[in-house]
């Protein structure tokens, strides 16, 4: 949102703004006659962004290099090269395709590229041996329709969903068995070209894991742990973040809404960060599987780590997170309750969103440091905040269905006067019926007199004009002036639908606590996630 009375902005630049900002300040020095040495430079520095945000990316590409260079002083030398042949180049490309980020995932594409290559060595012997013995006519039908047959049964098992974790090694089956069918039918000797072909694979695989394990390892588990410690700090940042925004605005201004992007907010960087938690399911279940394949090592020095229930744990942090997008999509939408009625809760709100994101932060803690602390007395905090404040919503219920004033509180005035006027009407019934007939025949009663007529009150201004003028000072939905209002013909039908619209805008604060205390109630499924995980894991007490 754009800059609003009464808040606080602090103009903390993205990174794409920043990369556009330092690149700006880069090529601006050079003027317009550099050519293209102005963009280059600020390729250059978005490149350096890019490296200083992870070192491990710096680390990978340097890792990745060590060993293509490995393997190819084989084809450099001449020593190996008359060993292996030509069959040398498979070691390059078996490092290229199987060395990846982490050490887990490099574990498990080189168990899929070793399984994938023995199968195809052994089925390609074993067709071209009955090739072979069928003759030189059969030979070319019976390869041809060995191919067809490898190819449509490994393209339909990497489809079955027990098996699709193993799809690269069905694709591995595949181009190994035609190439290895294909060029032994050339070159006359299938078994000496599947095992030279074989020998060159399994050495780059052995060069590309020790790389991988031996300098500067990135585990995917570390990766896994941070990532989740990170998500547990994002979700309490923009909770924080969303109320103090709601309670601090005063309505004096509204963002420009875009139809094409309508959640790009440059003032609220917490807000970024808990979107990306809503997005690293894939992140979490891709890093969980590669941790599996990994070794004990760091902090995690048992075998069968639950990794698994870091999963889990994301998923019930994710339910959370829906909640916190929910109060920014109240924060940033266009119908508005008044100021002077979201700071009647405010006391209640902070103190409910402070509790909420301390517990969350306490979370993230046991799960960084690996401790399980007793979080009996935070939960007990959040839960009182949360009675608190739905009580202060009962209690003040009038103001959040429509605008008007509170139910009065009997006085002792009324009290008398409601007193007298049921004595008088005790005597009057008492009278009894024949004598007051009596009394009516021989002395008729003069008519009763009207009560005189009670003075009403008119009130010097009713409820809905001050709320006229406090629209037209706080600018609240709908964003529209009042007399403007009144000239578009709305003056005779203007009290009952100024009333319909102020009762419409005090709802989204019933919205907003109830999001609030929804989310809660979520933290419950929260903390018996991360005490689970706790137990399996073995976390210190």
């Amino acid at each position: 949102m754009n800059g609003k009375k009464g808040s606080y902005e602090i103009d903390i630049p993205t990174t794409t703004k920043a990369k556009q900002l330092e690149s700006c300040i880069k090529s601006g020095g050079q003027g317009g006659d550099g050519g293209g040495s102005p963009s280059f430079k600020g390729w250059m520095w978005s490149v350096w962004e890019f490296a200083k945000e992870d070192s491990n990316r710096v680390k990978f590409s340097l890792k990745v290099g060590l060993a293509v260079l490995l393997v190819s002083l084989l084809i450099l030398f001449r020593a190996p090269y008359e060993v292996f042949g030509t069959n040398i180049i498979w070691s390059i490309l078996t490092v290229a395709i199987m060395f990846e980020y982490t050490v887990g995932a490099t574990f498990n594409r080189g168990f899929n590229r070793a399984l994938g290559s023995v199968l195809a060595g052994i089925l390609g012997i074993a067709i071209a041996q009955l090739a072979l013995n069928a003759g030189r006519i059969a030979e070319p039908y019976i390869i041809g329709v060995s191919i067809f047959l490898i190819g449509t049964i490994t393209s339909f098992m990497k489809l079955w969903p027990p098996l699709v974790q193993y799809e690269y090694g069905f694709r591995v089956i595949l181009f190994t068995y035609c190439l290895i069918i294909v060029s032994g039918y050339r070159m006359g000797n299938p078994i000496r070209t599947s095992m030279d072909r074989l020998y060159s694979i399994a050495l780059g695989g052995i060069v590309a894991v020790l790389v991988n394990v031996l300098v500067f390892p990135i585990w995917a588990g570390e990766q896994l742990h941070k990532e989740l410690v990170k998500s547990f700090d994002s979700v309490a940042d923009s909770l924080e973040e969303c109320v103090i925004k709601y309670l601090q605005d005063d309505s004096s201004d509204y963002a420009e809404f875009s139809r094409n992007v309508v959640d790009e907010f440059p003032d609220e960087p917490a807000y970024r960060r808990c979107r990306k938690t809503l997005n690293s399911s894939a992140n979490l279940e891709s890093l969980a599987i590669a941790a599996k394949w990994e070794p004990p090592h760091g902090n995690f020095r048992h075998f069968f780590y639950p990794w698994s229930e870091y999963v889990k744990v994301g998923a019930v942090l994710r339910y959370c997170a829906y909640e916190v997008m929910a109060l920014h999509g109240v924060l940033h939408s266009e119908i508005q309750a008044p100021y002077n009625l979201r700071v009647t809760f405010q006391s209640e709100i902070t103190e409910a969103t402070r509790q909420a994101a301390e517990l969350v932060r306490c979370l993230g803690t046991d799960i960084s440091s690996m401790k399980q602390s007793v979080k009996t007395s935070l939960l007990k905090n959040v839960h009182n905040s949360t009675e608190r404040l739905q009580y202060a919503i009962d209690l003040h219920s009038y103001l959040l269905i429509c605008h008007s004033d509170p139910p009065p509180d009997p006085s002792p005035s009324s009290n008398s006067k409601l007193l007298s006027l049921s004595l008088s009407l005790s005597r009057a019934v008492s009278y009894n019926v024949s004598d007051h007939d009596h009394q009516l025949n021989d002395h008729p009663l003069p008519l009763p007199l009207p009560p005189p007529p009670v003075p009403v009150p008119v009130p010097a201004e009713s409820y809905h004009e001050m709320m006229r003028k406090q629209m037209k000072r706080l600018h609240s939905w709908p964003s529209i002036e009042v007399d403007a209002f009144e000239e578009e013909g709305g003056g005779g039908h203007s009290l009952p639908r100024m009333k319909a619209l102020d009762s419409t805008a005090a709802l989204s604060l019933a919205t907003f606590t109830s999001l609030l205390i929804e989310f809660v109630a979520r933290l419950d499924h929260l903390v018996a996630a991360v005490d689970q995980l706790a137990v399996m894991a073995k976390f210190n007490h």
